[in-house]
């Protein structure tokens, strides 16, 4: 949080309405794309970023560190989200929106590249996403929070209630395991993007 948030915070826990709506402006997107990767359904994402929000601000004076305030929203997001996952034990059926990995567009798009390029790289976007998906629910909690919303391994820890070292062994599991559910994936892309571009038969026509 820049200084700003930081008095907005400050102001909000003395029970001043209007700046916990200026902070809400600036946290709900973050709060609705970390529960939105968790569960995977865009109705129950809008549901329970109400639901992080309604506990936020109710428990808002339980945040003592200001500077603190990011791993402390997470954590509530973590056992919101845990808490739907066992009571639907795990059924998620809506497939990942185009739309809501914005963040994972930005890092993989860049410009000036050829149409076959962008074919390429919105493929690999896709690849990501999907991936994402796949992984069990403590894999995916600790991609989204480490390398989706860079959070330190400090704050996992006190997210997920357990040490720094474990937090480094299980998210080098979780990678190892999103690496290869992506490397599995990745010869469909390539067989897909060869057969966009390639010549017909009898190549091209002659003018």
């Amino acid at each position: 949080m820049n200084d700003f948030e930081i008095a907005l915070l400050i102001k909000a826990q003395k029970g001043d309405i209007k700046a916990f709506e200026e902070l809400l402006l600036r946290i709900e997107k973050t709060i609705y794309n970390a529960v939105y990767r968790l569960v995977l359904n865009q109705e129950d994402a809008k549901d329970l970023t109400q639901e992080v929000v309604i506990k936020i601000y109710k428990n808002l004076n339980k945040c003592d560190d200001a500077r603190a305030f990011k791993g402390w929203m997470f954590r509530i997001i973590k056992n919101t989200c845990m808490d739907e996952f066992r009571k639907r034990k795990n059924k998620y059926t809506e497939s990942i929106d185009d739309n809501f990995d914005d963040d994972i567009e930005k890092q993989i798009l860049s410009e000036g590249k050829t149409p076959e390029e962008e074919f390429i790289t919105k493929e690999t976007t896709t690849l990501v996403r999907e991936a994402i998906d796949k992984l069990p629910e403590n894999h995916r909690i600790l991609i989204v929070l480490r390398d989706l919303n860079d959070l330190s391994y400090e704050e996992i820890a006190k997210i997920t209630d357990t040490n720094i070292g474990t937090v480094k062994s299980r998210l080098s599991r979780a990678r190892a395991n999103l690496k290869q559910i992506i490397e599995d994936a990745g010869n469909k892309t390539v067989n897909k993007t060869s057969n966009k571009y390639k010549e017909p038969k009898g190549g091209r026509e002659n003018v």
